[in-house]
């Protein structure tokens, strides 16, 4: 039975997806980056992501909130810093962050559709299974979801490190050189798109929503918040 989805790209700071009549649909996803903006003040910023966790504890099971890079360098200060930090809201984001860290995760999944920040890509995918964390965490039943969020979650900062790889296209790489899925490029994404999957994506802006497909996967990159007020529907 098919479910109606809608999906929130980067807010960094923006509400105006508090305009959206929840009650249309079975599951609402953002896909990160609710925080760091050139345009949003700080007190802005911290009160919106207030009302987003608000929205996650009130809908419990129908809300999911997806961690982006800019995310992730509160969660986990003083790693992963990156361009747009914000010292002076680091101790109140990083407070907030971990005071609700049940509330957040790194992947979605239903059925063959997942659903990151970013995107994964083959490459990074087959890196990933190689981490010697995979054989101790790893159940019959896990989706690739939710071996991304055990991770996440059960991982140590070590074990970790191949979830906020930056990548040749983004940053500084580390050693793998593969963006993660909270850091992986258009480039990446597009041209190496995990195989057997359909995605949507944020992090990349884009003018307007763009999705490329092929029979047995597809990427559709909706970071368009920065020039429209726009959330993509599904029925998956």
């Amino acid at each position: 039975m098919s479910m109606k989805h809608i999906f929130i790209p980067d807010l960094h700071g923006r509400n105006s997806w508090q305009d959206i009549d929840f009650k249309q649909y079975n599951k609402v996803v953002f896909l990160g980056d609710y925080v760091d903006s050139f345009t949003e003040e700080d007190e802005a910023i911290y009160n919106n992501l207030v009302a987003v966790i608000k929205l996650k504890r009130k809908y419990w099971k129908k809300v999911i909130l997806l961690l982006g890079n800019h995310d992730v360098q509160y969660l986990h200060f003083p790693r992963y810093q990156i361009k747009g930090f914000r010292p002076s809201m680091q101790r109140q984001l990083t407070e907030l962050f971990n005071q609700n860290k049940d509330c957040f995760q790194m992947a979605y999944q239903r059925g063959n559709y997942i659903f990151t920040h970013a995107g994964i890509s083959n490459s990074w995918y087959r890196e990933f299974l190689r981490s010697p964390i995979i054989n101790d965490i790893r159940d019959d039943n896990d989706t690739t979801a939710d071996l991304i969020n055990k991770v996440e979650a059960e991982g140590s900062p070590q074990q970790r490190y191949m979830l906020y790889s930056e990548g040749i296209h983004r940053g500084e790489p580390g050693d793998l050189g593969l963006g993660s899925p909270i850091w992986a490029d258009r480039k990446e994404t597009m041209l190496d798109m995990l195989t057997g999957y359909r995605q949507v994506v944020g992090h990349t802006q884009v003018l307007e929503p763009e999705a490329i497909r092929y029979t047995c996967n597809s990427i559709t990159y909706i970071d368009v918040l920065h020039t429209m007020t726009y959330f993509h529907e599904m029925d998956i």
